[in-house]
């Protein structure tokens, strides 16, 4: 059985630059890849984002795309170059300079799951990793393309805000003012990615709702924000990450009683959100 590599959510009217994507929240995991696994299908999802595309899916109903992955993270990693081969787990790549991602693990096929567990026995066929990079990466990437670049031709700039969730332990790393944990942080790799006035306005929003916001640390964004991220022609892209443990057990991988409640709140983030860069997104910034 195979299934579509992502799945499009359209509004029925767009109506606003900003386009949601959610790579990282996929969890159909082919048998055969269960099969040749090391670890248990509990563990294996533990890199997963699970549920970041039900907390956001009111998106289209107030007019903007949202783009989910459908294949997980363990099996390929959206958020990482096509070229980020990782020759510890496929064979006949050779090491071409020295990349941290790589190295830990972390490359397109990711060697690791959370905590640097090992996915596989053995390693993969080149064949093999270029048929999911072909397969899978390739069409969520020209997809994700075109999105953005329709909503350029509409409103004569894009936003994309890049979803995802992070584990509680992933904020142990850094320290934060007063010593209090965000419970979403904000990557535009140091503005890199988007100019300040739309980070400003992405920070707002969450504030505006109660939630602690931080920047660029411990997560500044990846290859998604840093590839779409063009702000000299007016296309901006925003790494959202959420803290897990305001909405889901980490251990068990199942929603908890704060999820209804972040979703609901997400909803009208969400409604601010997409006023980004439309007149009254402008109208209520002045």
């Amino acid at each position: 059985m195979t299934i579509s590599p992502f799945l499009l959510r359209n509004p029925v009217s767009l109506r606003t630059p900003v386009v949601f994507a959610s790579p990282h929240s996929g969890n159909y995991y082919p048998a055969s890849f269960l099969a040749r696994s090391l670890l248990d299908d509990q563990v294996i999802r533990s890199s997963e984002d699970a549920f970041v595309d039900r907390l956001f899916d009111c998106v289209p109903r107030l007019g903007a795309p949202f783009l989910c992955a459908n294949y997980p993270r363990a099996y390929l990693d959206l958020n990482r170059a096509a070229e980020e081969l990782d020759p510890a787990v496929i064979e006949g790549v050779r090491k071409v300079g020295h990349n941290p991602r790589v190295s830990s693990g972390l490359g397109v096929i990711p060697r690791v799951v959370a905590n640097g567990r090992p996915i596989y026995r053995g390693k993969l066929t080149y064949a093999e990793a270029k048929g999911r990079i072909d397969s899978i990466w390739f069409p969520y990437h020209q997809t994700l393309s075109d999105v953005l670049n329709q909503a350029h031709r509409v409103f004569g700039q894009a936003i994309l805000l890049d979803c995802h969730s992070m584990p509680r332990e992933a904020l142990d790393v850094a320290s934060f003012p007063e010593g209090k944990r965000p419970d979403i942080v904000l990557g535009d790799r140091f503005g890199a990615a988007a100019n300040p006035d739309i980070t400003d306005a992405v920070e707002a929003a969450f504030k505006g709702a109660g939630f602690r916001v931080a920047r660029n640390t411990p997560f500044a964004g990846a290859y998604i924000v840093r590839q779409y991220g063009r702000p000299s022609r007016n296309q901006h892209a925003v790494q959202i990450e959420i803290d897990r443990s305001i909405y889901m057990d980490e251990g068990q991988i199942v929603p908890h009683s704060g999820f209804d409640r972040l979703r609901r709140v997400l909803r009208s983030v969400v409604a601010e959100l997409v006023e980004l860069g439309t007149d009254r997104g402008r109208l209520a910034a002045e």
